[in-house]
């Protein structure tokens, strides 16, 4: 099992999963995070100080989410590590939440 992270992280982009996370998994892109699943080792640390609520079990994805776990394969491919936490868009608080984000995402 990995973890996944999902729509409510894109423009949210809160950093304090990776602040937690013991294996550096997460890469960062412009306006989201994405978890390496080759490197994730299912500690679940990162969910519960997710937010924004967009992190998952991948056995546990909402069926609308599910197509997040093979985003989070391709971007983690290009995308750099993020070992630190970093502060958060200004405007994070406004997007948490807003559904349809998908087409927002900056590659």
């Amino acid at each position: 099992m990995t973890y996944v992270v999902t729509e409510n992280c894109i423009k949210c982009k809160y950093t304090d999963c990776v602040e937690v996370c013991p294996v550096d998994c997460f890469h960062a892109g412009p306006n989201m995070l994405v978890i390496d699943p080759d490197e994730c080792i299912d500690c679940s640390l990162c969910v519960t100080e997710c937010p924004a609520e967009a992190i998952f079990p991948e056995e546990e994805l909402p069926a609308d989410q599910e197509h997040y776990v093979e985003l989070n394969r391709q971007l983690a491919g290009r995308w750099p590590v993020l070992a630190a936490k970093i502060p958060a868009p200004s405007d994070a608080e406004q997007w948490d939440g807003v559904p349809g984000k998908l087409p927002l995402l900056e590659r």
